[in-house]
């Protein structure tokens, strides 16, 4: 059991899996134990998801070898993918070591015909890969910060609002074909508003991100709203921010437009919770009817 013990503490000398670990130690354990729950979970157990949690005060979270931002009181967040397996192992090392099993209900994504999109969005130019290039490093710097701000977090917890309203045309997972060739799926949500529609902060964060054309997303905006959880916002026809700014729910970041690739003027506003991208959809009340 010691040796078992320094191999938790020291996984990055040893090499051992947390996950696999935890298992082994829960293998000599009685029935019940190993099926008691180390947390309570509140939120979306689904693709696209977000669930909450807290745990005693030092303690450390794992999601299938993910490590997982945990604040200074105990609590966290976390992000389930467009792709997000069944099960997912939760192991939650703290006074003590505990495992549970997180079931994640899958989602039906549709397929999703864009036509009017200019071609070389669709298929770039060589000699535009080292600008893409260039734009990709950017917003993976931007994400990969990792602002420590509880009350965002919080805020974000107890409750977001539509940057903008307005009719919904574009949905998260959804296949997307770009006049007639495949592409990636769409990871957030398109709202259909004129050009010139303010973009309102959904949440308080720190912008870490304000572009005003890239080549893809056009005027592009990321807000950090702590613990690895950011909001994006794609077409923009102005960016009102700069990096660095601190922003209250409500605050202005910028105006709809039909920038990057766009058929039309919309919003197209995404999350992402560490590297895996959610649905911004099921973290707000529903499009208000007549939006």
């Amino acid at each position: 059991m010691r040796s078992i013990q320094r191999c938790l503490v020291g996984i990055a000398v040893s090499g051992c899996s947390l996950i696999a670990v935890a298992l082994l130690l829960l293998g000599n354990a009685s029935p019940s134990r190993a099926e008691e729950a180390c947390v309570s979970l509140t939120g979306t157990a689904q693709q696209g998801g977000m669930l909450w949690g807290q745990v005693a005060l030092g303690s450390t979270v794992a999601l299938d070898d993910q490590s997982v931002p945990v604040l200074p009181d105990g609590r966290f967040a976390l992000g389930l993918g467009r792709n997000a397996p069944s099960k997912m192992t939760l192991v939650v090392n703290g006074p003590e070591l505990c495992v549970q099993t997180l079931f994640v209900a899958s989602r039906d994504y549709r397929i999703q015909r864009v036509e009017g999109v200019p071609q070389q969005t669709v298929t770039p130019p060589p000699e535009l890969q080292e600008r893409l290039a260039r734009e990709r490093k950017l917003v993976r710097e931007a994400k990969a910060r990792r602002i420590a701000r509880p009350d965002f977090l919080l805020a974000v917890q107890q409750g977001m609002s539509w940057p903008v309203l307005g009719p919904i045309s574009g949905v998260y997972g959804s296949q997307r074909v770009y006049n007639g060739t495949p592409g990636n799926p769409h990871y957030g949500v398109d709202i259909a508003v004129p050009t010139g529609t303010a973009v309102r902060a959904p949440a308080p964060g720190i912008v870490t991100l304000a572009e005003p054309d890239l080549f893809y997303s056009g005027g592009t905006v990321i807000l950090d709203h702590g613990y690895g959880l950011s909001s994006s916002f794609l077409h923009m026809s102005a960016v009102a921010v700069r990096v660095g700014d601190e922003l209250a729910a409500g605050d202005v970041v910028g105006k709809v437009g039909a920038t990057g690739r766009a058929t039309g003027p919309h919003l197209d506003w995404r999350m992402a919770w560490l590297s895996e991208r959610i649905d911004p959809q099921l973290l707000v009340p529903p499009m208000p009817k007549g939006s």
